[in-house]
């Protein structure tokens, strides 16, 4: 069950980083309310992390909350934020998914 509260948390981190995207993109009120999405986001993330944690090793959980963080804001950038999708930066994206599935394999 920690897992998937772990995986919960790296989707909420990506959730976090999409509005940092979308404050930059807007002014006035409009900026201010991603930021306070930002940071309900940020909060809802850091707590998932915490009781992940609880039965999960420190080092596994945080490589794993910080991978999933950094693929789905990669493919975010490229999807949403029309960001260059070149063969490198795919090609160590597959990478980061695969050391993620492999510290889960050798984590169980």
């Amino acid at each position: 069950m920690n897992w998937v509260i772990l995986v919960i948390a790296g989707l909420f981190e990506v959730a976090f980083a999409f509005c940092l995207g979308k404050a930059k993109e807007v002014t006035g009120n409009e900026m201010y309310m991603w930021y306070v999405a930002f940071f309900v986001f940020l909060s809802i993330s850091m707590g998932l992390l915490i009781k992940a944690t609880h039965t999960l090793p420190i080092g596994t959980a945080y490589a794993v909350w910080t991978g999933i963080g950094a693929v789905g804001t990669a493919l975010v950038g490229v999807l949403i934020f029309k960001e260059p999708a070149t063969f490198l930066r795919l090609f160590f994206i597959t990478t980061l998914i695969a050391s993620i599935i492999g510290l889960k394999i050798v984590s169980s």
